[in-house]
């Protein structure tokens, strides 16, 4: 009897010792997924970690002291000052990792000069609010500037444009004016990718009358003493055409952060903080040529 009840008081302490066991693996499971969950249990902050590509000035680059700097990264910290219930991370990387890992969820937000497309917006939530802008025109012949000066007087010329890749967003700029202007038509078609100094050529030579490109890529391009294509500066101009907006980038589970930052970019354009970056950064409010 002894031997019987000495087996069911150690069966039933075995067993109670391995019910504590479970609930405790349990409780302990719930603990971390909690914390998990909540992107920082037991009083932790959120890391919202800001991906930005680390060469585009001035929107977006490292600077000399190794830095995070640039219009569109000084904006973003102005709004981590607006939301101090995160913990803000500004980490810089290439063009390819930023748009792979917001959509992905490696990174809360990226910067880097983006417009908004069609394509885009099935990958990334965009805010209501642009951050700022960018300048688009037309590299045309030097001989040609008294007869183009703009858009409309280019499509009258000849509407003779370099072509542009269909995922490209350039493309829809074209798009969009052909559909506001029926009767002053530009000549768009699809191309394949081809090295940017071919298009310079091709405007020189003749075979196209004008290319369509970001005013910044030109002034880098051509315009700097130092640029790769400094050759082309004495024959080539540029004509600007229209501010486009560009966007901070989300992952697709990040909608409340989202709102939170889309007013809190709103608030700082209401009190100028927007565009005294501008003019720091630009030297002047490249946002007043948007138009929509």
């Amino acid at each position: 009897m002894k031997m019987k009840f000495t087996m069911k008081k150690l069966g039933k302490a075995v067993l109670t010792a391995a019910l504590v066991g479970v609930v405790a693996a349990v409780l302990a499971g719930c603990g971390k997924q909690s914390d998990s969950a909540a992107g920082g249990g037991d009083g932790q902050k959120k890391v919202v970690n800001v991906a930005f590509t680390n060469y585009y000035v001035p929107y977006d680059f490292v600077n000399d002291k190794g830095e995070p700097d640039g219009f569109e990264v000084a904006v973003m910290q102005e709004v981590a000052k607006k939301l101090p219930q995160y913990t803000w991370k500004f980490t810089p990387t290439s063009d390819d990792d930023l748009l792979i890992g917001v959509e992905s969820g490696k990174y809360t937000i990226g910067t880097k000069g983006i417009w908004k497309t069609a394509a885009r917006e099935k990958k990334y939530i965009f805010p209501k609010n642009y951050i700022g802008a960018s300048v688009i025109g037309l590299v045309i012949r030097k001989a040609d500037a008294d007869k183009i000066h703009d858009m409309d007087s280019f499509a009258q010329y000849s509407g003779k444009l370099v072509p542009i890749a269909p995922q490209d967003a350039r493309y829809m700029v074209i798009e969009d004016y052909n559909k506001d202007h029926p009767d002053k038509q530009i000549k768009l078609q699809s191309s394949e990718a081809f090295q940017i100094a071919d298009a310079y050529s091709w405007v020189m030579e003749g075979r196209y009358d004008g290319y369509l490109e970001v005013e910044l890529s030109y002034k880098n391009n051509i315009v700097k003493d130092d640029a790769p294509y400094h050759k082309f500066n004495d024959s080539l101009t540029y004509i600007r055409y229209k501010g486009i907006p560009t966007y901070p980038l989300f992952n697709k589970k990040e909608q409340k952060l989202a709102d939170e930052v889309d007013q809190a970019i709103d608030e700082l354009r209401k009190e100028g903080k927007i565009a005294e970056l501008e003019q720091k950064y630009f030297g002047e409010s490249l946002s007043n040529y948007i138009t929509q």
